[in-house]
């Protein structure tokens, strides 16, 4: 029974401390956009008893597809940090003013004896914004807005308008060429149309000439 103890204790010993040598990486930020002349801060964070030494690297692709690796030194633009909260190690990497030729990879490198470890890395771009052709401020912004909508409404009601206008126009006309038939057929007798149309048709059923023999015995005929 007191040796299986001791075996097992033995064991779990071993395993434990297997664990704290072996270092485990924590994840990374894969990747930062930063605009030029802005502050950027890269990380890399592991579990490991031991106290490596860390250097930063960065891996630069050149335009014929090849990359380029260099260490990250300290300058007055760059500057190192390290702090440790809950059993992890963290490394800073801060930039106080990035510039477009800090874009590119950065890695942290992990050395202790004979042991050599990389993080997964951070990918900082950095980019140049836009600039502003005009520089308005929000109360001119503003009043270019209202003067739009101002002047999408005229567009709107003016055309309407004229259509409008032009639709009673007709209406009237129409209403006075009406008025004006009826007036033409209010003096008219319908006794009267009625009598002269039946005289026109009986002038029509007699022809315009007359039979020569019935004009009578007493009509005679020049010699030619």
């Amino acid at each position: 029974m007191g040796f299986g103890l001791v075996i097992v204790l033995c064991f779990w010993a071993a395993v434990a401390s297997a664990n704290v040598k072996e270092p485990k990486l924590e994840a990374d930020e894969p990747f930062q956009r930063i605009a030029v002349a802005h502050e950027a801060t890269l990380r890399c964070c592991y579990r490991w008893m031991n106290i490596p030494h860390v250097t930063w690297i960065v891996n630069v692709h050149i335009i014929n597809g090849t990359s380029l690796i260099r260490l990250v030194d300290q300058n007055e633009n760059v500057t190192h940090k390290q702090y440790e909260k809950d059993g992890v190690k963290c490394h800073s990497l801060v930039f106080k003013s990035v510039q477009l030729s800090d874009t590119g990879l950065y890695q942290c490198k992990l050395n202790y004896s004979s042991l050599h470890m990389f993080s997964h890395g951070t990918f900082l771009q950095v980019y140049k914004p836009l600039e502003k052709t005009l520089n308005l401020s929000e109360s001119v912004k503003n009043s270019i807005i209202t003067a739009e909508g101002v002047l999408l409404l005229l567009v709107v009601l003016i055309p309407g308008t004229m259509l409008l206008c032009k639709s009673k126009a007709l209406n009237e006309l129409s209403k006075k060429k009406g008025r004006e038939e009826e007036n033409i057929y209010e003096g008219l007798n319908l006794d009267d149309c009625n009598s002269a149309y039946h005289q026109i048709q009986r002038s029509n059923q007699q022809g315009p000439y007359q039979d020569v023999a019935s004009c009578g015995e007493d009509i005679q005929l020049e010699k030619p």
